[in-house]
C-alpha cells in the first residue's frame, strides 16, 4: 500500500491550481462568480492545471529530501527554481513572495542557509507554511509519530521556515500544521486531528519562552468554538495567521476534498496558496481517490509530480526500517 505522500502533495497541487486563475479576486466577487472548478487564463493568464510557487516550493523540498536532509541543497532547489524555472509547470516561475524572493538573493550572494530567512514583523507571509508539508514523512520516519515532542525534530521544522521565513510566528505556523498533519496520518477524522494537533503544538511551545508571546497570535485556534465562526471573521490574505486559519477553517466545515479546497479558493483573496495549505491536509485526509478527476486530468506534470511522490516513498520506507518505524505506519489511515 502507497505511503499517503501522494494524496497529500497531489492534493496540495490541485487545490493550487484552481486557486491560480483568481488570485487576488475578492470573497465578493467569487461569491458573484463562484469557481467550481478548474479555470484558464486569469489573473497570470495560465492554462487550466497551472500551479505556482506553492506547489513548486513543496516539490522543491520532496527533491532534496529524497537524499536525505540539507539545508544547503533545499536553497539550491529554490535558486535553480527562480533562477532558472526548475519545478514548475511550463520553465517560469511566477507568483514569488517577496520576503522568499529576499531570502533565495541572500543565499545566492553567499549568506549561509539558516541566515537567509526574514526575520521582521512583515516577514509574516505565508511562504514557508506553504511549502511545509512533504516534511510531514520525513520526521515521521525518522523520529516515529510523536516527533512533536522531541525537540531535535521541531527544531528542523523551525530551520527548514527559517529558510526564508525565520520569524517564529512562522515558525509556529509550520509546527502547528506539521502537528494536526501528524494526526490525519492516525485517524479519518478532521476535527479530533485538528484538536489534539493544535493542542499538542500549543503544549510544546508554552513550554519554549522564546515562543511564547508569539503563540498567542494563534489563540483563536484552541478556543472551542473556531470552526462555528462565520465566514466573515475568517481572513484569506497571505498573512500566516490568516492562512493557516482559513485553512484549517474550510477543513473543519466541509465533508470532501471538493468541498474543502472549493471554499478556500472561494474565500477570495490569496487563493492558490490559502487552497494549498488546506488541499495538502484534505488530500491527506479523503485520500488521491477523491481528488475529481477532471480536476486531475488537466494538473501541469501530473505525472512528474506523481513519479517525485513515488521516489519519495521508497526513500522513506527505506528511512523508516531503519529507523524502527513501521512502513505500515506512513500508509495506512488507522480508525478511531
Amino acid at each position: 500500500m502507497e505511503m499517503r505522500i501522494k494524496d497529500a502533495i497531489v492534493g496540495l497541487c490541485v487545490a493550487d491550481a484552481l486557486g491560480v486563475p483568481v488570485e487576488f479576486c475578492s470573497r465578493e466577487a467569487l461569491k458573484e462568480n463562484p469557481v467550481v472548478g478548474m479555470r484558464a487564463f486569469g489573473t497570470y493568464n495560465q492554462p487550466a492545471g497551472t500551479w505556482s510557487d506553492d506547489t513548486s516550493m513543496t516539490l522543491c523540498l520532496v527533491d532534496s529530501l529524497l537524499n536525505g536532509l540539507n539545508y544547503s541543497d533545499i536553497m539550491d532547489k529554490f535558486l535553480k527554481w527562480l533562477r532558472e524555472g526548475a519545478y514548475t509547470p511550463y520553465g517560469e516561475a511566477f507568483d514569488i513572495g517577496r520576503t522568499t524572493r529576499a531570502a533565495i538573493t541572500r543565499y545566492a550572494g553567499g549568506t549561509p542557509p539558516l541566515a537567509c530567512g526574514g526575520t521582521a514583523e512583515h516577514d509574516n507571509g505565508n511562504g514557508s507554511l506553504m511549502r511545509i508539508l512533504p516534511l510531514l514523512f520525513y520526521l515521521h520516519a525518522v523520529y516515529g509519530p510523536d516527533f512533536i515532542c522531541n525537540e531535535e525534530a521541531m527544531g528542523i521544522i523551525h530551520n527548514v521556515s527559517a529558510l526564508t521565513h525565520a520569524h517564529k510566528r512562522s515558525q509556529i505556523a509550520c509546527g502547528i500544521y506539521l502537528s494536526i498533519a501528524e494526526e490525519l496520518l492516525q485517524k479519518s477524522n478532521p476535527v479530533g486531528a485538528f484538536t489534539e494537533g493544535t493542542d499538542r503544538a500549543f503544549a510544546y511551545y508554552r513550554k519554549h519562552d522564546e515562543f511564547a508571546a508569539e503563540l498567542t497570535y494563534y489563540d483563536r485556534l484552541v478556543q472551542k468554538d473556531f470552526a462555528n465562526l462565520p465566514e466573515k471573521e475568517i481572513k484569506s490574505s497571505g498573512y500566516v495567521v490568516h492562512s493557516l486559519e482559513a485553512a484549517l477553517w474550510c477543513l473543519l466545515n466541509t465533508n470532501s476534498y471538493r468541498d474543502c479546497v472549493l471554499l478556500a479558493v472561494n474565500l477570495g483573496d490569496d487563493t492558490d496558496t490559502v487552497a494549498a495549505i488546506a488541499g495538502g491536509l484534505a488530500g491527506l485526509n479523503y485520500g488521491y481517490g477523491c481528488i475529481p478527476g477532471e480536476w486531475l486530468h488537466v494538473i501541469a506534470k501530473r505525472d512528474y509530480i506523481e513519479h517525485l511522490c513515488r521516489q519519495y516513498e521508497e526513500t522513506l520506507k527505506k528511512l523508516a526500517m531503519e529507523n524502527s518505524v513501521p512502513a505500515s505506519r506512513l500508509s495506512e489511515r488507522a480508525t478511531d
